[in-house]
């Protein structure tokens, strides 16, 4: 019987990817925005007044948190793929007017509902196949879609707001019961980090980003699985749209936007999300929403002026993007080191 050599069993401690704690939180993609939202929340806990800790402020938090949220779950699996949707605010403005089109013409309003999602979803599928099809940027596509979809919005409706339907459980579940819209954030959260964590799907989409080319060549078919993102996002902010417009009470032609589009994408970035495709998480984009609700709600709280909101949100988008490259680095040089 051979004996074994003295460095085999350190070797196969490497390969087995360099065990120990440090090195395991690193590899825990959402360490670095969890840390930081958890720093945030603590800092405005003891700054704050004891107004940041009670139940009607938790409520406040979680109305900003959810529609960022639910967009930006949609926006990361656009962005995991290389592209990006900039129409996705003003889908989130059309939908509540569709909705109350279809109410109108007779439809009871469960079907208006699901009506005014698959719409939204179809509008995602258009900036897709006109990407893929045409080969024009999803920049360009989706931007122009964003200026259109916002002509609609306003020819719709009149410019005017128009009210929401309040009557029937079908409305307390798409937003007029208080916790709804975060509960749906939630669920949409892990439902969407599980397709993209365990399904063909995901995988899928993380390689169309990650390396196009060979995807194509291991017989991925990248175009249809970037139509298919980009229909998902479409659905998404459709439904946030829809869930915020009937928490309000209304439905407003100025509401969403492109401002709901960038915090969406920022909190994605802020989560970990990287802009070039190819990695990226849902629950840290839905960390990224928390931490940029709590950095608003905090400000409110201590009489800072909102305008410094942007300053911050400007900071913590360049400091999370070199965090990310850095961590991205400490990873790969964790899973070389594990190789035997």
């Amino acid at each position: 019987m051979t004996k074994a050599l003295p460095d085999q069993r350190p070797a196969a401690a490497r390969a087995r990817g360099g065990a120990g704690f440090l090195p395991g939180l690193i590899r825990v993609k959402e360490l670095s925005i969890l840390l930081v939202t958890i720093a945030a929340a603590i800092y405005f806990a003891l700054t704050s007044g004891p107004g940041f800790t009670t139940t009607d402020n938790y409520h406040t938090i979680a109305q900003y948190v959810a529609p960022w949220a639910i967009v930006a779950a949609g926006e990361v699996m656009v962005l995991i793929c290389g592209q990006i949707d900039l129409s996705a605010g003003f889908v989130f403005t059309l939908s509540p007017f569709v909705l109350v089109l279809f109410h109108n013409n007779g439809f009871p309003l469960l079907l208006a509902v699901i009506g005014a999602i698959v719409v939204s979803g179809a509008i995602g599928m258009v900036n897709g196949l006109i990407h893929t099809v045409f080969g024009l940027s999803s920049f360009i596509t989706t931007l122009g879609m964003a200026f259109l979809l916002w002509g609609l919005s306003l020819v719709i409706s009149g410019g005017s707001p128009v009210s929401a339907p309040a009557d029937g459980w079908v409305m307390d579940v798409f937003g007029a019961w208080g916790w709804s819209e975060f509960v749906w954030a939630v669920v949409v959260v892990v439902v969407m980090q599980v397709v993209l964590s365990t399904t063909r799907f995901g995988i899928a989409t993380q390689a169309t980003g990650g390396n196009p080319v060979g995807a194509a060549e291991a017989g991925i078919r990248t175009n249809r699985i970037k139509v298919v993102n980009f229909a998902i996002v479409g659905a998404l902010a459709g439904l946030a749209g829809i869930l915020q417009g009937t928490r309000v009470g209304s439905y407003d032609p100025t509401n969403g936007g492109f401002n709901v589009m960038f915090y969406a994408v920022a909190a994605a970035v802020i989560g970990g999300t990287a802009l070039l495709g190819g990695s990226g998480t849902v629950v840290g984009a839905f960390l990224g929403a928390l931490l940029l609700g709590l950095v608003y709600d905090g400000f409110n709280l201590t009489g800072i002026s909102a305008n410094a909101f942007y300053l911050v949100l400007g900071v913590a988008i360049l400091v999370a993007a070199l965090l990310n490259v850095y961590v991205s680095v400490m990873r790969k040089r964790l899973g070389s080191r594990g190789r035997p």
